[in-house]
């Protein structure tokens, strides 16, 4: 199957794009990687009259350091990720994570922006910059906003991003060498989204431990007391079916499994 005939704008800058998404209303959609948008056309599961492609514009492209945080521009490819060309807000773990995306093929186009936007509860960015307390910019003809994630996605696919309003940047804090990390997801085979992943973060520094489970068919979830998980006083799976109720009994085993083996990781790499 091939996708329906649309208009197709490289847009040479954010003002110009914004314009043309404005202009074009709920028939206009912006494109980037195009790794989840693409197979999504040729389904014509997406049929916008007009395409947006912001992938080139250099604002959206820029990574800048703010003291306490690093600012990804939204068209940044998980491969300048992995490979460190860009500074990396933690001690390698957006790395670590974006070497486990998929295919090398896939990571040398798809971007952070456009994961976070496609909004796929499986997809490793989801997950991964929720556990870290990150936020995005969103930008429209009317302005600016900035959402932290945990109130950015408002379903499986859903966000709450308004018609002709783009993410331009994605803020992550910095974490220090002092804080522990760890991020496991379960795969039947490499380049499948995961049905399971856990990501644990403990930061001494900031005095700040979470624990997150995702793929779970809905914006990942947070739970609630993670220090009582950690010190033994509450049960993984009491924790894991009070912040993601109404699992299978499957998925319920594979997510409690996750979260096990992600602090199992953390506390490892303490140890060591």
């Amino acid at each position: 199957m091939k996708p329906v005939a649309f208009d197709l704008l490289q847009a040479g800058d954010v003002a110009s794009a914004l314009a043309a998404l404005a202009g074009g209303g709920d028939e206009a959609k912006p494109i980037s990687g195009t790794q989840s948008i693409g197979p999504m056309l040729n389904l014509r599961l997406a049929r916008p009259s007009l395409a947006v492609d912001i992938s080139r514009i250099a604002a959206l492209r820029e990574c800048r350091d703010e003291g306490d945080a690093i600012l990804y521009g939204a068209a940044i490819t998980h491969a300048e990720i992995e490979d460190g060309a860009l500074p990396d807000a933690t001690p390698g773990w957006m790395a670590a994570a974006a070497r486990r995306i998929a295919y090398r093929a896939v990571r040398n186009r798809g971007t952070l922006g456009g994961s976070l936007a496609h909004a796929d509860p499986a997809a490793d960015w989801v997950n991964v910059l929720t556990a870290l307390d990150a936020s995005v910019v969103l930008r429209s003809v009317g302005g600016e906003r900035t959402v932290p994630l945990t109130g950015f996605f408002s379903g499986s696919f859903s966000t709450v991003l308004e018609p002709g309003e783009i993410i331009t940047h994605v803020r992550v804090r910095k974490r220090s060498a002092a804080a522990r990390w760890a991020y496991w997801k379960y795969c039947r085979k490499v380049g499948e989204f995961a049905m399971a992943s856990a990501a644990v973060l403990i930061d001494p520094e900031r005095t700040e431990t979470r624990i997150l489970v995702g793929a779970i068919e809905r914006p990942p979830a947070l739970l609630r007391d993670p220090e009582a998980v950690l010190a033994g006083r509450l049960g993984i799976a009491e924790a894991v079916t009070e912040a993601a109720p109404g699992l299978s009994a499957q998925s319920q085993a594979l997510h409690v499994a996750a979260v096990g083996r992600a602090i199992a990781m953390a506390d490892d790499r303490n140890n060591g």
